[in-house]
């Protein structure tokens, strides 16, 4: 087991691990740490906590330090800085006709990277947009084609459900959705029913089919045949979380099978 503790970067961003060395580290504390970029402003999402070193995927680097006054306004002019800098991309983009929407814009701490973030159907030959705001900037330049999902966290907005969407609320990491998520919910496949404001799947048909495929255990699929009481039939309907399903029994009828006191064995 190691020592660790949690930091993001934005409001709602992606965990990432630092060991905390000899530092008096809690919750939402301000600090400033070293990562591949250079130095990055973060904050404490955790509290100190043992993860198995297995567990972690890179190598560890250390918390340098507890931001100070000057850290945060020095932070606070990197996020003014950005949001020019966001201006000016999208002016260069559009005169240089490219078909890309640049959505995101970030300073690294130390300022030695200037990072862009943008959607496209395409891939883009952008060196001249990297040419001209290396020469504005005088540092180092990245642009980074993103996904439709990645937009609509950074921008936003209302879910099919009436609420905040998961991804800009509390998802830290968009994991892939499969169709067959929605298949195992028994979910009608209407694009309508099963994508979200992103176009893509509903990220909630992934942290959700955990649930779904517990429930399936003690049910049959539709269209097995299966035994009852009243003889043998076919099953036509399943309600997963209630764990019942509707059997059409011949000369019966259609009855209801009641397995909610099923707990289903690994």
């Amino acid at each position: 087991m190691i020592k660790v503790v949690g930091v993001s970067f934005k409001e709602n961003g992606k965990v990432y691990y630092f060991l905390p060395g000899n530092i008096n580290l809690k919750k939402n504390i301000t600090v400033i740490v070293q990562t591949e970029r250079g130095l990055q402003f973060g904050k404490v999402v955790t509290n100190i906590i043992e993860l198995e070193e297995n567990k972690i995927n890179s190598s560890l680097k250390q918390i340098i330090r507890i931001a100070s006054k000057k850290d945060f306004h020095d932070h606070l002019k990197n996020l003014k800085d950005a949001k020019d800098a966001l201006a000016k991309c999208k002016s260069i983009v559009e005169k240089e006709n490219l078909p890309m929407q640049v959505i995101d814009c970030e300073f690294t701490f130390d300022r030695s990277q200037l990072i862009f973030k943008f959607i496209s159907d395409n891939r883009i030959d952008f060196r001249n947009v990297v040419k001209q705001l290396a020469s504005i900037y005088k540092t180092r330049i990245e642009l980074r084609q993103v996904g439709v999902r990645d937009k609509a966290k950074e921008v936003g907005g209302i879910g099919v459900c009436g609420c905040k969407l998961c991804c800009a609320r509390f998802l830290k990491d968009l994991e892939s959705v499969s169709i067959n998520m929605a298949k195992n919910q028994n979910i009608a496949l209407n694009p309508n029913k099963i994508n979200g404001v992103c176009g893509r799947l509903l990220c909630c048909l992934k942290y959700e089919d955990e649930c779904y495929k517990d429930c399936r255990k003690c049910l049959p699929k539709i269209g097995d045949i299966v035994e009852t009481e009243k003889g043998k039939g076919t099953v036509v309907s399943l309600d997963i979380l209630k764990k019942t399903y509707k059997v059409d029994v011949k000369d019966i009828g259609i009855i209801e099978i009641d397995k909610s006191d099923c707990y289903a064995k690994e």
